[in-house]
């Protein structure tokens, strides 16, 4: 079986980050919008480091201004995954880009949304669900409003709360209230963190936010007194391998600790974060994970059913995953 054959469940990516070029490029010239800048000459996605990393994102989101456009976005998304073996896949999808955080608006965008889910999960069976993301450089304020649109769509699609944004700005701690609310509304919780800061951001996210798992995490490996505490706690890291090279986190997969992380009994899963931004697809992370650590497809499909197992699914769905994946 080659790896694109493989089932995969993807636990960590961000709706806008998923964009292929060509469908931001076509967007942007129905628009009339001029986005040269952020594109380099073989039509890939152009930028200096992480930070400027994070202005092409919002450049390249700007022309996503209507509920149709993600509409077309969700199903362009959702057709290149089911191509890479996907079968269940979790996004990050944040109000402040659809509908400026108001719920009303916000319901709409979500119904477009899903409306493309459900005719891709017919089409092809891939499963989607939806991970409300606050925005960490937006502030605290802005992350409360996010809440209130996940404590409002809460429900099979919405099943999730998480923070992204820039690791630096601001502590994990500051966004408690919003994390309260949405625990309250039933929502299962993640965080990015441990990518660009170390140990004590995974433990304050812990402490402070009490999340089920970790965007990113890696760093953990720098304090195994951690590393134990999430092998005891169950704590499942959303691991982009590929992202983490790309962005310069580690200077190449050799030195990148996931395999370690998984020796010590951490809950390891592999997602690709921003698959086009950093020039990488599902495929692609398996077959650079089998040459540089020689995981096999039983590794991976043990991979995949601790995935499952962690996905912010219901338990019926979370079977049906299971059974595409025991296939």
């Amino acid at each position: 079986m080659s790896f694109r054959e493989l089932p995969k469940v993807e636990l960590h990516t961000h709706i806008e980050g998923a964009a292929p070029p060509d469908f931001i490029r076509s967007l942007a010239k129905e628009k009339g919008v001029d986005l040269s800048a952020i594109f380099t000459e073989d039509g890939g996605y152009a930028y200096r480091d992480f930070w400027h990393f994070l202005e092409v994102y919002e450049a390249a989101t700007s022309v996503l201004k209507s509920p149709e456009d993600y509409a077309r976005l969700t199903t362009a998304i959702l057709e290149n995954a089911a191509n890479d073996g996907v079968v269940y896949l979790e996004t990050f999808i944040s109000p402040d880009f659809c509908g400026g955080r108001e719920v009303g608006p916000w319901r709409e965008y979500l119904h477009a949304i899903q409306e493309a889910a459900s005719a891709a999960e017919r089409d092809t069976g891939i499963i989607l669900r939806g991970v409300v993301t606050a925005v960490r450089h937006f502030g605290p304020e802005n992350a409360r409003e996010t809440a209130i649109c996940a404590q409002q769509t809460a429900g099979d699609f919405i099943t999730g709360f998480g923070m992204g944004g820039d690791e630096k700005s601001g502590k994990q701690g500051d966004f408690a209230y919003a994390y309260d609310m949405a625990r309250e509304a039933g929502l299962q919780l993640t965080t990015h963190a441990g990518e660009w800061n170390g140990p004590d951001e995974i433990r304050a996210a812990l402490d402070d936010l009490k999340v089920q798992r970790i965007g990113h995490g890696v760093r953990a490996i720098e304090d195994l007194a951690l590393v134990d505490r999430l092998v005891e706690e169950g704590i499942t890291l959303e691991v982009c391998p590929g992202s983490n090279v790309f962005l310069g986190v580690y200077p190449d997969l050799a030195a990148h600790p996931i395999a370690k992380l998984r020796e010590r009994g951490v809950k390891v899963t592999v997602s690709t974060d921003d698959p086009p931004f950093f020039r990488t697809d599902m495929v692609k992370e398996y077959e650079d994970l089998s040459r540089q650590f020689g995981w096999d497809e039983g590794d991976f499909k043990a991979l995949n059913l601790t995935a499952a197992d962690a996905a912010f699914c219901d338990d019926a769905t979370r079977a049906r995953v299971r059974k595409l994946l025991e296939a």
